[in-house]
């Protein structure tokens, strides 16, 4: 068995290196503050994080150089967002941990934040590029439930009846299996503490209901507003 290098002082460096990066409450704030799948310019994550500007402008490099954030260049403006899926969705799981151990410590109260989840963020937000909540929570357990995804383990696959539910949305199965990213898995929801839908067809799936009208973005980060129309198709999914 292969197993990572190590040194006389640390083992698995690297883990302890992006521990590390996540452990200051203003790159944490700051990291979140971007899981809406968003690019944000330095001043707004300043600002968000409660920093001074100095102090901000070593965090973002910090996270920059680490691979936590890459750094989008336009013309005068420099954009920071998510470096990679696998980022957003190692920070989600991490929100899961912190989660669970609040909720079961008994040496000290569970933080404000966490005990008053706000009901709109409950009910539907985005998870990085594709949809966590409630909503989100029972679509994903009515497409297992009806047969159109199989799963195994956090991995899952379309059924032959899937791919045609799933074009019929605009989605195309055998394009999304052709990219580099997982195409479909689990994402254990913070807040409802049930799996949601992830990989490139959680977010193909989102793009799809907000330019078919089912979905919109709010002025409030991460949070979405599921419209009239939207809420009549997700009822619908309940019969196929």
């Amino acid at each position: 068995m292969n197993l990572p290098a190590t040194d006389a002082s640390s083992h698995f460096p690297g883990l302890a290196r992006v521990a590390a990066l996540l452990a200051d409450p203003g790159r944490a704030a700051m990291l979140w503050a971007l899981m809406d799948g968003s690019a944000r310019p330095a001043g707004e994550l300043t600002m968000i994080a409660g920093l001074s500007p100095s102090a901000a402008s070593g965090h973002l490099a910090r996270l920059t150089e680490g691979g936590l954030l890459a750094l989008d260049v336009r013309g005068r403006h420099r954009y920071y967002r998510v470096a990679t899926p696998e980022v957003a969705a190692t920070i989600e799981a991490l929100m899961n941990v912190a989660h669970a151990a609040n909720a079961t410590s008994a040496q000290r109260p569970e933080p404000r934040s966490v005990r008053t989840v706000p009901l709109e963020m409950r009910h539907a937000r985005t998870c990085y590029d594709h949809m966590a909540g409630e909503v989100a929570v029972q679509v994903f357990e009515r497409l297992v439930g009806s047969g159109l995804l199989l799963r195994d383990g956090d991995t899952l696959e379309a059924t032959p009846e899937g791919a045609a539910r799933l074009a019929t949305w605009g989605v195309d199965v055998a394009a999304l299996r052709a990219r580099r990213r997982r195409f479909a898995c689990t994402c254990l929801d913070w807040s409802e503490r049930r799996p949601h839908l992830g990989g490139a067809l959680g977010a193909a799936l989102l793009d799809s209901w907000t330019l078919s009208g089912w979905i919109e973005r709010t002025n409030r980060p991460r949070v979405l507003r599921i419209t009239p129309k939207g809420q009549g198709e997700f009822d619908a999914l309940a019969g196929v």
